[in-house]
């Protein structure tokens, strides 16, 4: 059994570990993958009587087919101003407003920017990955200090570097799998 100081150690990690993957897990649902999804616009914000507000908060976003967004506003007065942020977000989208509800038709998607997407989806699980190994990285150092400092028996610290190690495979592992998964959906028509 591992000292309790080590074992803590290995549960912060494990917390900055899972931190990275949800982290990349929300990120990769913001890629479009061809299909219709209100994640696409969840990070939106809308200039709202002179703040920034999430499009969520200020409208009822769904995909009521495959190949089309729709963007209800609670207050109708804002649509125009929805319809720009929607415009101007760099997504690529063309909205179609008729003064109550806003149609985002979402065109295909070439085999290019099929390619972009997955080398987009593919850095951002990379980047996941060196976050979860820099956590693996800095307990190591925590360990090796504590059973130093605390005159630990050494093998407690190859027991936790070997935890560690486990947490480093399986949070790796997990963004292995939601990256194979977004390609798989970004390259299927």
């Amino acid at each position: 059994m591992l000292p309790e100081q080590l074992t803590e150690v290995n549960q912060q990690a494990e917390a900055s570990m899972k931190q990275a993957f949800t982290y990349c897990k929300k990120e990769l649902s913001q890629v479009r993958a061809g299909k219709a999804s209100p994640s696409i616009l969840e990070n939106m914000k809308v200039e709202y009587y002179g703040s920034q507000t999430p499009l969520n908060q200020l409208a009822n976003v769904s995909a009521p087919e495959a190949r089309l967004l729709t963007v209800e506003p609670y207050d109708k007065s804002i649509i125009q101003d929805i319809e720009k942020a929607i415009m101007s977000s760099g997504l690529g989208l063309n909205p179609n407003n008729d003064g109550n509800l806003i149609r985002i038709p979402l065109p295909l998607l070439s085999e290019e920017r099929r390619k972009e997407l997955v080398k987009h989806s593919r850095k951002i699980a990379e980047d996941a990955r060196i976050s979860i190994r820099n956590v693996r990285r800095d307990a190591k150092e925590e360990i090796k200090k504590k059973v130093k400092s605390e005159s630990l028996p050494e093998d407690s610290q190859y027991q936790a570097e070997e935890e560690l190690q486990e947490l480093t495979d399986k949070y790796t592992g997990l963004v292995d799998n939601i990256v194979e998964q977004k390609e798989k959906d970004i390259m299927t028509v």
